[in-house]
């Protein structure tokens, strides 16, 4: 069908209700809205859907979310989950308790019990949940750090992480094939309930979930001793993060935890942001002005789903807070953990450190000191769960510690995703360690630093959007591709990595060979003096992302390489433009 004659069909067919119709009868003039409502199926990629909200075939609605749930239901069916279990949660966005319980009732459909979270629940308890219920999948409602427009659909395998081959694609191929919408099957909840198909969960599982972060804890005796000293403010940017991150600080006794009151409370219009986003300094406005009234000494903030965690910390000799990345953070938690268990003796026989290509340098670094396996993954924490499943069948690794850029990390294994609650947990331990040593989480990074190299890493996106903006972002990948720069200023290319066609080049001799990670649109520039530069069209935006590190003598030298870097890239992109 035409664009036009899918718009027709939602528009006149019985199958779709009244509301929906209302609505594409207000665009039906606006031929440029049918066309990017209609052109295409909301794409059900390797993670799940996300999308704008509304009607059509190419937005997030109980339509799209029911036919994906059938594609999950169908791969599910044939590959032995008949009589299995799916776990189900949701985040504050608009219709995400609907599209939960729509998914619920297809899934009860079609035989296949849903355990629904009574309430909105922070994806890593999703994860958990999967696992501990014994289920053979998961689906998250959220559209993570997404402007508020945005809703979508994550899913899980029964390891706890997100699908990864061969079952994302088992599951896309099912959703692919479903091209009458008639045939997604559907039943009340009162009747998926009566048949034992449907079941409400929260509180045991919650109080399962906190005892296994409480596991992760290092010292209890620093905690302890420095819980009434240490200030801590704690935003949950409107989303599922406000009750468990004030619970697991409660209950390990922190007394003085300050929670910015318009921030507290789900919403899904995000109506004091801007930008749901602990990446975007904007957002923490709030939080920091309750810091400097309340003289905190850390400020932290989670995503609407809960799974990343923005921080920032005082500088003491200037009185100011600075702004954490992801990957400063993580290296915080990372080398408090494999500092502390080697010195006590608790690290795990073969452990292992795992990150993706585009985070920090410096986990190597801090890996290879401590003597842990390191290992790299393409770009998606669902590849960090993956090798947690991957360890513990071969009974090859133990793992310690993963994260990535993105400001998301996972302690531990009672989860297969990031978890920003664990990550609280963990930073508030090392910030109440560092005040019992007399510093504060920016003397501590400098430390870091100093030791390991002042690593510094940025990003940088473009946004194309629409049908004209997709054939953009392909022409420029394309171009990279097939005419690949040698050089970015005064950098040399030293290699390049192309995961989509696993290959590799030395762009000086001419040698190829092959690269080590699954396929993927993916290029990797690996630089002279440690730098390096990735390219990857955002598989959830409409947008172009680039990845840039180096590492630097001091903070004015990273800066100062990394801005340079910085405008050879986009002076490479403009070209390649035109």
């Amino acid at each position: 069908m035409s664009y036009r004659e899918m718009f027709d069909f939602w528009l006149n067919d019985s199958y779709f209700d009244e509301g929906t119709k209302q609505e594409l009868l207000a665009i039906r003039n606006n031929e440029k809205e049918v066309e990017d409502r209609f052109y295409k199926e909301l794409e059900f990629g390797t993670g799940g859907l996300r999308g704008v909200l509304g009607a059509g075939t190419n937005r997030m609605n109980i339509y799209t979310v029911r036919k994906a749930t059938q594609g999950l239901a169908n791969y599910i069916l044939k590959n032995g989950g008949a009589g299995r279990s799916v776990a189900i949660s949701c985040d504050n966005r608009r219709f995400s308790p609907e599209f939960a319980d729509e998914t619920a009732r297809c899934l009860a459909a079609n035989g296949i019990k849903a355990f629904v979270f009574e309430s909105l629940r922070p994806t890593p308890e999703l994860s958990y949940a999967v696992r501990k219920l014994g289920c053979i999948a998961g689906v998250m409602i959220t559209a993570s750090h997404n402007p508020p427009e945005y809703n979508g659909y994550k899913a899980y395998w029964e390891d706890g992480a997100q699908v990864t081959p061969p079952h994302d694609t088992g599951i896309i191929g099912e959703v692919k094939a479903i091209t009458d919408y008639h045939t997604v099957k559907t039943m009340s909840k009162e009747d998926a309930m009566a048949a034992g198909l449907y079941e409400i969960i929260g509180k045991e599982i919650d109080d399962a979930y906190m005892a296994e972060l409480k596991k992760q804890i290092i010292h209890p005796e620093v905690i302890k001793e420095m819980a009434d000293q240490l200030k801590i403010v704690y935003t949950p940017f409107h989303g599922t993060g406000n009750k468990p991150v004030r619970r697991i600080l409660e209950e390990l006794g922190y007394k003085q935890v300050f929670v910015v009151p318009e921030q507290a409370e789900p919403d899904p219009n995000f109506s004091t942001l801007e930008y749901p986003n602990p990446e975007d300094p904007k957002a923490f406005k709030m939080a920091l002005a309750l810091a400097k009234e309340k003289d905190a000494d850390i400020v932290l903030a989670t995503d609407p789903d809960a799974d990343r965690l923005g921080i920032y910390a005082k500088d003491t000799k200037t009185g100011e807070y600075v702004a954490f990345t992801g990957n400063m953070s993580g290296m915080l938690i990372a080398e408090y953990i494999l500092r502390e268990k080697t010195a006590m003796g608790t690290m795990p026989v073969n452990p292992a450190f795992v990150t993706t290509i585009v985070t920090t340098n410096m986990a190597r670094a801090i890996a290879e000191d401590y003597g842990l396996y390191f290992k790299e993954v393409l770009t998606g924490f669902k590849y960090i769960g993956e090798q947690i499943k991957i360890y513990e069948q071969e009974n090859s690794h133990n793992y310690v510690f993963g994260l990535e850029e993105s400001y998301g990390c996972l302690a531990g294994t009672h989860a297969r995703d990031k978890d920003a609650v664990v990550a609280v947990q963990m930073l508030c331990e090392v910030a109440a360690w560092c005040k019992k040593q007399g510093i504060t989480l920016w003397d501590q990074m400098i430390n870091l630093y100093e030791k390991y190299g002042y690593y510094k890493e940025t990003q940088y996106a473009i946004t194309l959007k629409g049908i004209d903006g997709a054939k953009q972002i392909a022409g420029i990948m394309d171009t990279l591709r097939s005419n690949p720069p040698k050089n970015f200023g005064d950098l040399k290319v030293l290699e390049l990595r192309d995961y989509d066609e696993g290959t590799t080049l030395d762009p000086e001799t001419g040698k190829r060979g092959v690269t080590d990670l699954p396929k993927s649109n993916v290029l990797y520039f690996d630089l002279s003096d440690h730098a390096w530069c990735c390219a990857r069209p955002s598989g959830t935006e409409p947008k172009i992302k680039f990845y840039m590190g180096v590492c630097g003598t001091s903070l004015k030298d990273s800066d100062e390489k990394l801005n340079a870097l910085t405008d050879e890239l986009k002076a490479l992109i403009s070209r390649i433009q035109g």
